[in-house]
């Protein structure tokens, strides 16, 4: 068993620090907090191949693995957090099920602009009523002619109030079975959203209503019988969340540990008090652990092992080590870390609301206890038995 990158893995990995240094290190801090999608990043990206990294060739990716992905939202990370996000947007969750399962005339049409940088997607998934327990989804799918009629609310989208096209999760009939997606435009009719919202990150977020929109079959996704491949790619999406939260911990412990190195209190560094060094090596064993978790699962995946598990177990622990890590981080640096003059306070909402996003660590854990006693275990209340 390796632990260690390959030699082509390790060359990637310089060549993606390289561009990062170059052209995301100048201007790491404004970019965090500015409200558009930073554009020219992606545009840059795509120039430098890094959108698209686990897409085949013949869709306009690069053929590559999970592991590069990931390699390359760490290395991204640890010069500018922000754009990692960049890479998130360009390689998982809903680009990803569009470059799997759409069709040559969806991927032309949208896939391309986003490779290109030129354009993102968002995903309609979450419903005031359907959060965790997303096989409530209310919004429907009736035929019309050769298309249907969409009729519903979506909301917590990320890059809604901008993306180009959203990936809906509708029902074309009962049970999870019925359950499938659809492509809509926002300029479609019947397409609106209300006044945009801040999360606790600085993203925003709008609720869209999708009133009678009209959906032909060239925008159809998934019929019916499609909610494990969408759950599947939805999957690995968790790794890239998982990936993020690891890399902007690790960010904060490297700000924190520059800063107890130089920074004198008492008339000794902050670096040589005990209850700090403590510190310092809770958030090691955290980093190194977390990476351990987060390789397994991505290799495994890779070598068409995926284990929605391992991912579980993954995003679980690397969503809280990275938020513990960044709040410990924040409170080495006291006043300094609390402000927005660094990106350690920036670190700490981002990962605050991964533990949400993507699947809730409490979800996660009901998953893995699944997998513990090999069963299924109902969140639902029991239903009453007929006497």
């Amino acid at each position: 068993m390796n632990f260690e990158l390959t030699s082509e893995q390790q060359t990637f990995r310089d060549a993606v620090r390289g561009f990062a240094e170059r052209h995301l290190r100048e201007g790491a801090l404004a970019r965090a907090h500015q409200d558009e999608h930073p554009w020219e990043v992606a545009r840059l990206m795509a120039e430098q191949g890094l959108m698209g990294i686990t897409m085949k060739e013949e869709d306009g990716g690069q053929g590559g693995t999970l592991m590069d992905a990931i390699i390359a939202i760490e290395t991204i990370a640890s010069v500018c957090p922000r754009s990692a996000d960049v890479i998130q947007a360009g390689n998982f969750g809903p680009v990803r099920v569009l470059a799997e399962y759409g069709t040559k005339d969806q991927k032309d049409r949208y896939l391309a602009k986003i490779l290109h940088g030129e354009s993102v997607i968002t995903v309609g998934m979450t419903e005031p009523e359907a959060g965790s327990a997303v096989t409530d989804l209310k919004t429907t799918a009736t035929p019309d002619g050769d298309g249907y009629r969409i009729n519903g609310v979506k909301v917590f989208q990320t890059h809604a109030s901008y993306a180009e096209v959203m990936l809906t999760y509708v029902r074309f009939g009962p049970g999870v079975g019925g359950i499938g997606s659809v492509l809509i435009p926002r300029d479609a009719e019947g397409f609106r959203q209300g006044a945009p919202s801040k999360f606790f990150n600085g993203e925003d977020w709008v609720q869209t209503y999708l009133d009678n929109v009209y959906v032909g079959p060239e925008n159809v996704m998934l019929k019916e019988g499609g909610f494990k491949k969408q759950i599947a790619g939805f999957n690995v999406e968790r790794i890239g969340n998982t990936a993020r939260s690891l890399a902007l911990g690790r960010y904060a412990y490297n700000v924190a540990r520059e800063w107890a190195l130089q920074r004198k209190q008492f008339g000794r560094l902050l670096c040589e008090f005990q209850g700090l060094q403590w510190k310092f090596a809770d958030m090691k064993i955290k980093l190194d652990a977390g990476q351990l978790l987060l390789y397994r699962a991505a290799v495994n995946a890779d070598n068409g092992i995926p284990s929605a598990e391992e991912t579980a177990i993954a995003k679980a622990f690397c969503n809280q080590a990275g938020f513990d890590i960044c709040n410990e981080a924040m409170q080495i640096m006291g006043g300094m870390g609390y402000t927005t003059e660094t990106l350690v306070e920036y670190c700490f909402r981002k990962c605050r609301g991964w533990m949400i996003a993507g699947g809730s660590i409490e979800i996660l854990k009901n998953r893995i206890a699944e997998g513990v006693f090999e069963r299924t275990f109902s969140q639902r209340p029991p239903k009453n038995s007929e006497k």
